[in-house]
């Protein structure tokens, strides 16, 4: 394995990833038209340049063989606003973390949030936040074993459709 930062040559790769890998674990959920406009707002070659572009925004990417297997993106600086008080004044979302079909369970994932955790201690960041999947027990359980814990509910918006999200967070 191997990690690097992304640049714009990635975008298109990123954004199939993205696409791939929420569509093997969420797609099932939704009605097509609500996907359809989740993706096509979301997990865009565009979308991926305008996160590259943006300071606060880092993307990290896990490469197996030489083909980008996973990435990490994270946010300085975003806050919920239905977390409540006390709110962690610089905090790191962990927007996305996302592995490809197939390749979960190889180190991916971890390597990819120690890196994040680690982003944020070099920021100085008092926390590190991300939203996960009511439904999801897996991916919780990864997370509570770094030292994340759920501080607020939360929706998130597939189309029309509103999941039942937590707010998971390691403070620093």
């Amino acid at each position: 394995m191997n990690l690097r930062g992304a640049n714009d040559a990635d975008a298109p790769a990123i954004a199939e990833l993205g696409r791939a890998s929420f569509v093997a674990a969420f797609g099932h959920l939704y009605q097509p038209e609500d996907l359809a406009a989740f993706l096509a707002e979301y997990r865009t070659p565009e979308k991926y340049l305008e996160h590259l572009a943006d300071p606060p925004t880092l993307i990290r990417l896990a490469e197996v063989d030489g083909e980008i297997a996973a990435y990490c993106l994270i946010v300085r600086g975003h806050k919920f606003d239905e977390q409540p008080d006390p709110r962690p004044e610089r905090p790191v979302f962990i927007s996305q973390l996302y592995c490809a079909p197939g390749m979960t369970g190889r180190g991916l994932g971890a390597a990819l949030i120690e890196w994040a955790i680690g982003e944020a201690r070099g920021w100085n960041a008092d926390a590190v936040q991300l939203s996960v999947f009511s439904d999801n027990l897996g991916a919780q359980r990864f997370y509570q074993r770094y030292g994340f814990g759920k501080v607020a509910d939360i929706d998130f918006w597939v189309g029309n459709h509103c999941d039942h999200e937590f707010l998971y967070e390691l403070k620093l």
